[in-house]
C-alpha cells in the first residue's frame, strides 16, 4: 500500500489523440506472467478504456469516457468500476458553455469559474492510457508545464528514446513531475505519441500487445533514468564526518533495557560508535565535528521488517531514521543489485535483509520469482534461497496447507527460518503447529478465529471477512487464551503491520487516511488529495462494524505484547511515514512508548539476525542513528522530528539532513536539520 492508491493518477491536457479505427489491445504483466488487459479506442473526439487486472486475488475494474471539442479540450470525463480493494469509482467531470468547470467523485466535488481551456483535470483513479493521453496533449501545445484541477502543477520532459528492432517505430520514455513523490514514467511511441508502455522495474507493467516480450529491455532502461536521478542526490545531499564526532549531552535510548539513559556524549569514529561518556569527561578527545544534543533524544537507526522496497522508499526510509529493513517479497535480482549499489555508496539507502518469498500456483497467486505448483518445486526453492544466502522464507496465500510442515522442516536442516501469510484453508495455529516462526498481519493473526474450512482467503475475504465478524470476538475466552499461550511457548514472532491496515478499517471516502493525516500538509496537493480514497466504501453500519473490529485487531496486539509474545515492527505501507504511525498505533493499543522504540529498534535487529551490528547504541556498533527534537519515550510523535541521520558507511561515518531528503521529494520538512559545528 502506496500513498498513490491506484497504479497512477493521470490526466488530460489540449491536443487531440491520433485516430485509432479500432481499439488498441495492452496486456498487463505481473512481474512477467499476463494479469489482465488495457483496451483503449483513442480517437481526437472521445477516448475510452478497459483497464482490469488481477495480482494476489486483487486488481481494479474501471472504465473510462472521455469526450473532446474540436480544439482537444476535454469536455465530458466519467470513469466507473471498482478499485483494487472493492471501493466503488464513479467520477465525472464537465466543462460547461460558460467555461466553469464541475466535478464529483468518492472523495470531493466541485466547481470553478473562469477556467483556462488548457488546465488539467486528475481523476482520482485512471488508467495508463489517461497519461499518454496527457504527455500527447502537452506536446502537441508545445508546452512542459500545466496547471491541475482540482489542485495540482504537472510538468512532462522526454528523458530518452529507444530502439526497437524490426520496428519503423522508436519508443521514448518520458517522465511526469508532480503526481507523486518521483517522476512517473511512461514510454510512448514517438511517430504517434500513442501508448506504448507503462513499467515498474521488478514488478511488470502494461505493455501493447505483443511486446510483452520488450519488458526487460524498457525496465533496464528506465531503471537506468530513475537511478541516475538517485546517484546524483547521493553525490550531493550526504555530510562526510571525518575523523572524531561528538554528540553533546544528548539523551540517548537504550533500547535493550528500553530506557532512556544520559544526558551523555556520544562519540562516532569511522562509521561505528566509539564511546558514550559522561559530558565534558574525555577532555582530550579533540573531535573535529561537535553536534548539540541539547533538548534532542538519540536513538538506533529504526528497523522495518516488512518492506517491499522500492527507489523511492530509500529517501523516504532515511529522511524518518529508518536505517535498516526487512524486505519480505520482492524481485531477488533487483534486491541484489539495490543492495550492492548502496553498499558501494553509488545510491543512497538502508540496509537491507531479504525474506526468501516462495508462492503457490493458483488463479490468485502472487506473481514472484518463485511460484511453485509441486512441494518439490517448493523444495527446490528453498535450496535456492539457502545456496544464497538467506536467512528466512515467507510463504504465501497458495501455498497448499500439506506442503507447510515438510518445508519449514526442509528449510530448518538448512538453518532457515520460516513465516509469512497462513496459507489458504489453514489457521493460524495449525500453521505454528506445522513449524512456523513468524506470522505476518494483524488480519492473518485474526483469521484464525473466524476462518471456515471452506473459506477461501486467496480473495479479499482474508480482509473483508476480519472486518464483518471480529468485531465479535471475545478476547479473553479460552480459546484466545490458548493460542496466545501457544504463541508463547513457541516463540512464535509477530508482524502485525498495523499502519497497512489502519485505514482500510476505519477510513471512509472522502475522509482523511488516518495514517497519514498527520504529514498530509507536508506533502504535495495531488497526493492529499489522493489520500481521501479509502480502500472500502463504508455507510453508517459497516463503519461502525468494522471500526469496532479494528479495535478487536488492536487489542489482540496489546494482549499479545503482555503475554510476551516477540514484536517486530513492519508495515507493508508508505516507506518512513509508515513506521512513525506504526509506532505510534502501538502506543494507541496500550503498548508504553519505551517498548514500541525497542520493538522498532533491539527486536528489529534481533529478528533479522543483525543484532551484533545495529539495533542497539553500544560500543563497536555501526553509527546508524536518529538524532529526533524532543522525547519520544514521554511522547511518540516525536518521532517524526527527527533533526539528523546518521551512517556507518564503507568505514566512514557521514550524516544525512532529513529536511534535505524531504526537500528532494516535494515534502515540507517537519523540522531543520541539526548544525554540525567543525
Amino acid at each position: 500500500m502506496k500513498l498513490l492508491p491506484a497504479l497512477f493518477a493521470a490526466a488530460l491536457l489540449a491536443g487531440g489523440a491520433a485516430r485509432a479505427d479500432e481499439p488498441v489491445a495492452y496486456t498487463v504483466l505481473c512481474v512477467k506472467t499476463p494479469c489482465g488487459h488495457l483496451r483503449v479506442v483513442d480517437r481526437p473526439e472521445r477516448l475510452t478504456t478497459d483497464y482490469s487486472y488481477r495480482n494476489n486475488g486483487r486488481g481494479p475494474d474501471q472504465k473510462e469516457q472521455a469526450s473532446f471539442a474540436a480544439d482537444g479540450t476535454l469536455t465530458a470525463y466519467r470513469n466507473e468500476g471498482v478499485a483494487t480493494y472493492g471501493a466503488r469509482i464513479d467520477e465525472r467531470f464537465e466543462r460547461r458553455a460558460d467555461g466553469s468547470v464541475a466535478w464529483r467523485s468518492p472523495v470531493d466535488h466541485g466547481e470553478r469559474a473562469g477556467v483556462a481551456r488548457d488546465a488539467v483535470y486528475l481523476p482520482v483513479e485512471s488508467s495508463p492510457a489517461w497519461a499518454a493521453r496527457l504527455v500527447r496533449g502537452l506536446l502537441a501545445a508545445q508546452a512542459v508545464r500545466a496547471e491541475a484541477l482540482p489542485v495540482g502543477r504537472l510538468a512532462v520532459e522526454r528523458v530518452r528514446t529507444f530502439d526497437l528492432p524490426g520496428q519503423p517505430f522508436d519508443v521514448g520514455l518520458y517522465a511526469i513531475d508532480g503526481l507523486d513523490l518521483e517522476p512517473v514514467y511512461l514510454w510512448l511511441r514517438e511517430d504517434t505519441h500513442a501508448l506504448f508502455a507503462q513499467v515498474f522495474p521488478g514488478w511488470g507493467g502494461t505493455l501493447l500487445q505483443g511486446f510483452e516480450g520488450q519488458v526487460e529491455r524498457l525496465e533496464d532502461a528506465q531503471k537506468v533514468a530513475q537511478l541516475e536521478r538517485l546517484k546524483r542526490l547521493a553525490r550531493e545531499l550526504p555530510q562526510p564526518l571525518p575523523g572524531l564526532t561528538v554528540i553533546e549531552g544528548v539523551r540517548w535510548f537504550d533500547a535493550e533495557a528500553a530506557q532512556l539513559r544520559g544526558p551523555a556524549d556520544v562519540y562516532l569514529f569511522e562509521g561505528r560508535i566509539a564511546s558514550i561518556a559522561k559530558p565534558g569527561s574525555l577532555a582530550g578527545a579533540a573531535p573535529a565535528q561537535r553536534i548539540s544534543g541539547q533538548g534532542r533524544t538519540l536513538l538506533p537507526g529504526l528497523v522495518d521488517m516488512h518492506a517491499h522496497v522500492t527507489l523511492l522508499d530509500m529517501l523516504l526510509n532515511l529522511a524518518a531514521g529508518v536505517t535498516a529493513v526487512r524486505d519480505v517479497g520482492n524481485s531477488n535480482a533487483m534486491l541484489a543489485d539495490l543492495r550492492e549499489r548502496i553498499e558501494r555508496g553509488e545510491l543512497l539507502g538502508t540496509r537491507i535483509a531479504a525474506n526468501g518469498f516462495i508462492e503457490g500456483k493458483s488463479p490468485f497467486s502472487s506473481q514472484a520469482d518463485f511460484v511453485a505448483d509441486s512441494l518439490p518445486e517448493a523444495l527446490a526453492a528453498i535450496d535456492w534461497y539457502a545456496a544464497h544466502g538467506y536467512r528466512q522464507l515467507k510463504l504465501y496465500n497458495s501455498i497448499r496447507p500439506e506442503w507447510v510442515k515438510p518445508m519449514v522442516a526442509h528449510a530448518r536442516e538448512l538453518g532457515l527460518r520460516t513465516g509469512g501469510h497462513v496459507p489458504a484453508f489453514m489457521t493460524a495455529r495449525e500453521a505454528v503447529e506445522a513449524g512456523y516462526d513468524e506470522l505476518h498481519h494483524i488480519n492473518q493473526v485474526t483469521l484464525n478465529f473466524l476462518v471456515s474450512k471452506t473459506d477461501d482467503t486467496r480473495t479479499l475475504l482474508r480482509f473483508n471477512l476480519v472486518g464483518d465478524k471480529a468485531a465479535d470476538l471475545k478476547l479473553n475466552d479460552l480459546r484466545t487464551r490458548d493460542f496466545i499461550a501457544l504463541l508463547k511457548q513457541r516463540g512464535t514472532v509477530v508482524d502485525p503491520t498495523m499502519t497497512a491496515f489502519e485505514g482500510q478499517y476505519t477510513q471512509r471516502q472522502g475522509q482523511p487516511n488516518p495514517s497519514y493525516a498527520m504529514v498530509s500538509g507536508h506533502l504535495p496537493a495531488v497526493l492529499q488529495r489522493a489520500l481521501l480514497s479509502a480502500e472500502v466504501d463504508m455507510d453508517d453500519v459497516k463503519a461502525r462494524r468494522w471500526g469496532a473490529s479494528w479495535q478487536v485487531m488492536m487489542e489482540l496486539l496489546r494482549r499479545m505484547h503482555a503475554a510476551g509474545i516477540p514484536i517486530v515492527a513492519g508495515t507493508d505501507a508508505t516507506a518512513g511515514f509508515g513506521l512513525q504511525r506504526e509506532l505510534e498505533l502501538y502506543v494507541q493499543a496500550g503498548i508504553p512508548a519505551a517498548q514500541a522504540l525497542k520493538i522498532a529498534t533491539w527486536n528489529g535487529a534481533k529478528y533479522s539476525d543483525r543484532l551484533t551490528e545495529i539495533g542497539s547504541i553500544e560500543r563497536g556498533k555501526r553509527a546508524d542513528l536518529l538524532l529526533v527534537e524532543g522525547d519520544p519515550v514521554a511522547d511518540i510523535r516525536a518521532l517524526r522530528r527527527v533533526a539528523l541521520v546518521f551512517q556507518g558507511q564503507g568505514g566512514q561515518t557521514r550524516a544525512l539532513s532529513p529536511a534535505a531528503l524531504y526537500q528532494a521529494m516535494g515534502v515540507r520538512p517537519f523540522v531543520p536539520a541539526a548544525e554540525v559545528a567543525r
